[in-house]
């Protein structure tokens, strides 16, 4: 049985070539590399990743052809796109169908030509990776089925970097809109994934005068535990004049009924500063990674019972409260961070690194551990110096 490709739709192509973002961007090395591996290969003097954008033909990556962009009217690439197939033209100027077309009779002179169509998540043509040759030239079939690999291979990067772009921006929805500037305090937070996006997540706002801080973790990584940290960030922020220990409690409720087939839960560290006074109340809820760097230097643990959300356990949740006085630093982190710590004295540690570099300088600090550690987890942290100087500004 002969399957024939779908017929080509122009509205269609281009509306997905468009939402893929590619266009007009810089040089990739990911392209580059299955260029120069293409013409090698096949020992041609012509190699582009061609898409296809209204009258034109753009070159995401191109050798020997000397631009990104050529008109696509009378283009081979528009013919293959339309095709839906591996297309080879051993000599287009003995082809009745070539002959006459601009790119044979004047530059580059073409006689050889070899592509095989690019498509889209959803399977739209948009575009492909070919050959090309100012001699006539034949393509056997290992070596047909070898520039179909590498067509694959393109369109997965293609794909990739779309993922990464949607990665990057659910990211950024997980961050605070607003800076944390509070007259006599300083504000660093920093999210480190382990892949493309992370299921931990720091946040703050405001709620009158006060500003309620927090860190969660949900257990796994990728992109379901990045939407499950999405809803709690939402349920959090909901009515922000509620209660702290309530909002914990409603959080915990929405997530069991999310999580009860999932098998994960979420730790999460909730609080609320009252800059004035320094005063910090909390609910950790299975979280147990919340520190206060006093200005001594001696740390103190901010224990909890709690047990993480989305376990279905109705348990009584507590608050606690906690001072932070001119010179102390709060402290909390995902697990993330003990990966990358000196595993003998990992509070020791933190604090000659925020003693040499300060809050800013810690944050880049683990985020380079972090980046150097071959298996690494989410890495979430985020602390908040109380200063000397009560006019001071915070930064975030």
């Amino acid at each position: 049985m002969t399957i024939h490709p779908a017929p080509f739709d122009d509205v269609a192509s281009q509306i997905a070539v468009e939402a893929l973002g590619i266009l007009d961007t810089p040089r990739d090395e990911r392209f580059d590399r299955i260029t120069r591996i293409a013409q090698e290969m096949f020992a041609v003097p012509m190699v582009s990743v061609t898409l296809l954008d209204r009258d034109r033909q753009w070159r995401k990556s191109e050798i020997g052809l000397g631009g990104r962009e050529a008109p696509r009217q009378d283009a081979f690439c528009d013919f293959t796109v339309r095709e839906g197939r591996t297309v080879v033209i051993p000599d287009a100027s003995v082809d009745e169908r070539w002959a006459a077309n601009p790119f044979v009779e004047g530059e580059p002179h073409l006689r050889f030509y070899a592509g095989h169509p690019l498509q889209a998540g959803p399977g739209e043509r948009i575009g492909t990776l070919c050959l090309m040759d100012t001699r006539p030239r034949v393509l056997d079939e290992r070596e047909t089925t070898l520039l179909q690999d590498l067509a694959s291979w393109v369109q997965s990067e293609i794909l990739r970097q779309n993922e990464i772009d949607d990665a990057s921006s659910m990211q950024r929805m997980l961050r605070p809109r607003a800076s944390a500037d509070m007259a006599g305090y300083k504000v660093a937070a920093v999210t480190i994934p382990a892949g493309l996006i992370a299921g931990d997540f720091y946040d703050w706002y405001s709620v009158g005068s006060r500003v309620r801080f927090t860190l969660a973790d949900v257990m796994g990584k990728g992109h379901a535990p990045s939407l499950l940290a999405a809803g709690l960030r939402a349920s959090l922020r909901t009515e922000p004049g509620r209660d702290l220990l309530e909002t914990i409690r409603e959080a915990d409720r929405l997530l069991s009924a999310d999580l009860e087939d999932l098998g994960t839960f979420v730790t999460a560290f909730h609080a609320e500063l009252d800059p004035g006074s320094g005063s910090m109340r909390f609910v950790d809820a299975g979280h147990s990674l919340g520190y206060v760097l006093r200005a001594d230097d001696t740390w103190e643990h901010l224990t909890s019972t709690g047990v993480p959300l989305g376990m279905g356990l109705q348990e009584a949740r507590a608050s606690s409260q906690v001072q932070l006085a001119p010179g102390d630093i709060f402290m909390v982190c995902s697990d993330g961070l003990l990966d990358v710590l000196d595993p003998h004295d990992p509070l020791g540690h933190v604090l000659r690194v925020i003693r040499e570099r300060g809050i800013e300088g810690a944050l880049d600090e683990a985020a380079r551990l972090t980046r150097q550690t071959s298996d690494p987890d989410d890495l979430t942290l985020l602390v908040v110096e109380r200063t000397n100087a009560s006019t001071e500004k915070g930064t975030a």
